[in-house]
């Protein structure tokens, strides 16, 4: 596949395709990376049209990507936008020290002044003094298990406008439906569901995304829930857009405990989802 195939836009770095290892040195694109570039550009053009709504104040817009791995996200979201623009910042967020070093040489040589890389988990992040108090737009791109939970709590620290998140490997959930499985199966057929260990996994991650839905809700956010890209381009595919409203649901709340409930997980609550913490007598 050449270059001109990608349909680049313009202005767009084909350096930092080339630093990315997205294009070769012969500026043809690399096959290990087409499926990666493919959800990147997809996830850019949910991103882009959340960027276009935010109000042009100073330092703005502010965006903080959890688990940035190398960054691809960040530097083309950066590249396509934020260049253009004489105010804004990206800050990256990730654990392993080697890629966040890498990730600040490659923004020194591109001259993405306004980029910052913090080697911090997403928990962290929230607490951190070199992030601003509050930021625009959180992203989290296969942040895996409980880190996508850790960039929500993150987002509502920083009262985040929008939220876009792509989950992966939930495994904290399913980990619980099988502790209980014995007790649930004697309590109700709806256990049957995840009898068995394949089951399990698979409605643990359902099961999850889905209180991390009625948790936004219940926190004053409206959620959208649609595919990343096509399933054959990634099995991680589910991308939940949150946009801050201010309404908080009493009702999402309600289910969201009932579901909890249910299944027997009534103490993720304080551990996950500390749904007294957010929920204020304007909720409905």
């Amino acid at each position: 596949m050449k270059i001109d195939e990608l349909d680049l836009r313009p202005g767009q770095s084909t350096e930092l395709l080339k630093e990315l290892h997205i294009l070769t040195r012969e500026g043809r694109v690399n096959q290990d990376s087409r499926r990666k570039l493919k959800q990147v550009y997809h996830l850019y053009q949910f991103i882009e049209k959340l960027l276009l709504e935010l109000p042009q104040t100073e330092g703005s817009p502010t965006l903080a990507d959890h688990g940035a791995g190398k960054s691809y996200l960040g530097f083309i979201l950066y590249d396509l936008y934020f260049k253009q623009r004489t105010s804004g910042h990206i800050y990256g967020i990730e654990t392993r020290a080697e890629l966040v070093e890498r990730s600040r040489a490659l923004a020194a040589r591109l001259g993405f002044d306004r980029m910052s890389f913090l080697n911090l988990s997403a928990a962290q992040a929230a607490r951190a003094e070199q992030l601003p108090p509050r930021i625009d737009v959180v992203t989290a791109l296969h942040a895996c298990d409980t880190a996508t939970d850790d960039a929500i709590a993150f987002g509502l620290r920083k009262h985040a406008r929008f939220m876009v998140l792509v989950p992966c490997c939930q495994a904290e959930l399913a980990a619980c439906l099988r502790q209980h499985k014995a007790l649930a199966l004697s309590r109700s057929p709806l256990a049957e569901l995840w009898r068995h260990p394949l089951h399990t996994r698979e409605i643990g991650s359902q099961l999850t995304n889905v209180l991390r839905c009625l948790y936004l809700e219940a926190c004053g956010y409206q959620v959208t829930v649609t595919e990343l890209v096509g399933w054959e381009h990634s099995m991680k595919n589910e991308l939940i857009l949150a946009r801050h409203t201010g309404q908080k649901k009493r009702s999402a709340a309600e289910r969201m405990r009932a579901v909890l409930a249910e299944f027997g997980l009534q103490d993720l609550e304080s551990v996950r989802y500390p749904l007294s913490k957010v929920l204020g007598s304007d909720s409905n």
